[in-house]
């Protein structure tokens, strides 16, 4: 259960959890801000723990919001698409068969019926990109598991507005952003190792922090990086 704080017009989302301490996250792209909270702290020791923070949340949302964002897509000829990081130039060719995505040198091919519009267009596009980063999310976990010492029931894939990642401990499933097909492999990779962490230590605590130096000794550019770079327009 979420209950909403309201701090002289910022929002925070509260969230009850059995954990120890007190964490505090503020999510891209926008900055919501969200506390998972012992069940057992008073609402009211929360509220002071934010404000306590506002200064270091403003600081961060600031950051998040200067972020460069991408022009929003028409889905036709020449136009710029991402695909791990690399940028093409859209082929559009219109075709009566079955639709069909390909990456050619610096192009991708989009075949596509004729008369699918904008819309129908994103559609399978998004599709593509789904199954794309859920082929190499596999790989990467299956490289990874072990090492963390998790096992992973489920993967789902799917358009996130706030966030790159997430799991569920108790279910033992991971979350990603199909964004992230569109990012360089290295963001796609820190994702991961950071959700199987969770796994692990489902907040971030000094122990998840051990565990990401432990096995990722470089995770903090890699997340630099991925706040330097482009996010989706949203409309």
């Amino acid at each position: 259960m979420v209950t909403r704080l309201d701090l002289g017009g910022l929002r925070v989302d509260v969230v009850r959890k059995d954990i120890k301490n007190i964490h505090l996250s503020v999510y891209p792209p926008t900055g919501t801000v969200r506390i998972a909270a012992p069940e057992w702290v008073a609402m009211e020791a929360i509220r002071l723990f934010a404000i306590n923070k506002l200064a270091w949340i403003r600081r961060q949302q600031l950051k998040l919001r200067a972020q460069p964002r991408e022009m929003p897509r028409e889905y036709i000829e020449r136009e710029s698409h991402y695909l791990w990081g690399r940028r093409y130039l859209l082929h559009v060719v219109e075709k009566d068969a079955p639709p069909l995505i390909e990456p050619k040198h610096r192009r991708l091919h989009f075949q596509v019926r004729p008369g699918t519009d904008a819309a129908q267009r994103e559609a399978l596009l998004e599709a593509w990109y789904r199954a794309g980063l859920r082929q190499a999310a596999e790989v990467l976990i299956a490289q990874w598991a072990p090492l963390v010492g998790v096992r992973v029931e489920r993967i789902f894939v799917q358009r996130m507005k706030t966030r790159w990642g997430g799991c569920n401990p108790q279910l033992r499933n991971i979350r990603l952003n199909t964004e992230l097909a569109k990012k360089p492999p290295e963001c796609l990779e820190y994702i991961v190792v950071h959700e199987l962490v969770h796994l692990r230590e489902p907040t971030h605590s000094d122990r998840f922090v051990a565990l990401m130096n432990q096995l990722m000794p470089h995770w903090r550019d890699h997340r630099e990086m991925m706040n330097r770079l482009p996010v989706r327009y949203e409309g």
